[in-house]
């Protein structure tokens, strides 16, 4: 194929990438504002590149009109924090399998690792595409994995690259090393878990309060209060040096209270003005 035939055959599997990363994204953004945890730590996505589809049709004996078949043209990417988050994002994609993508089949190298320590949980699916010339399936893998498992898979991937797939037995025996201690790091890291999750949620929560407090105090200040808008955050500034969450969110319901009086006071002024006009 010439790059013209290339960009149009590549152009659904450009649309799936981008449409894949939206829905995942669009996921750990819902559970976000419902303040509920997400397993979902961020997404990224890649249309494989036309050297590598070509080395993947050769390998697997594809024929140039069936590159279809191959799997991984489309790549969606979940990295998430711990194992036990694998889990949950697996159950995601089962819940919309039938819906806005079909399971093809799974890959679970996480409890069946490869020989050479990759640990990942690849699903294959189908997945519909809108196009100019009406619907198109094609075939995508997703990757789930945890942070220290994508860490390790990149310099992988990476050296596997330089040594043109023969790497040298000794790196290959460290990176099997490497790769038990990133397995050890995973395992650690669920161990403690619940300790993690509770600190990340008390900073984030801390972190929503700081935010509401200082729109709170702009929206004063764009209102004309600016004597209780300089009080309060004169106020923000002791509380946050001192770090009293307790404190913070009595501070914001305070805020929040002056807000709504001064919007009342503002709607009094306006009938207020509204009932002279009249009389006039």
């Amino acid at each position: 194929m010439d790059d013209r035939s290339w960009e149009q055959f590549l152009i659904p599997y450009e649309q799936a990438v981008e449409e894949l990363k939206v829905k995942f994204r669009s996921i750990r953004k819902e559970l976000k504002k419902r303040n509920e945890y997400s397993p979902i730590e961020f997404v990224t996505g890649r249309i494989k590149k036309i050297s590598s589809i070509l080395e993947k049709a050769h390998k697997l004996n594809v024929p140039l009109d069936q590159l279809e078949e191959i799997e991984d043209i489309t790549g969606i990417r979940i990295m998430c924090q711990f194992v036990q988050d694998i889990e949950r994002v697996v159950e995601l994609v089962h819940q919309r399998s039938g819906k806005d993508m079909t399971i093809v089949y799974e890959k679970d190298y996480i409890n069946n690792q490869k020989p050479s320590g990759y640990r990942s949980h690849h699903i294959i699916i189908r997945y519909p595409v809108q196009t100019a010339h009406g619907e198109k399936e094609i075939l995508a893998e997703i990757q789930i994995r945890t942070l220290a498992m994508n860490f390790w898979a990149t310099i992988e991937h990476s050296l596997s690259y330089k040594y043109e797939g023969n790497i040298p037995d000794d790196i290959r025996e460290r990176l099997r090393t490497t790769a038990e201690a990133a397995h050890l790091l995973d395992t650690e890291m669920s161990e403690i878990r619940d300790e993690i999750r509770d600190a990340q949620q008390m900073f984030e929560y801390k972190s929503n309060m700081v935010s509401r407090i200082l729109q709170g105090i702009e929206n004063l200040y764009q209102r004309g209060f600016v004597v209780e808008a300089t009080a309060f955050q004169n106020e923000f500034r002791e509380i946050r040096a001192r770090g009293d969450v307790i404190e913070l969110r009595q501070l914001s319901r305070t805020i929040q209270a002056k807000i709504i009086e001064v919007k009342r006071l503002e709607k009094r002024s306006r009938q207020a003005e509204e009932e002279k006009e009249r009389e006039m």
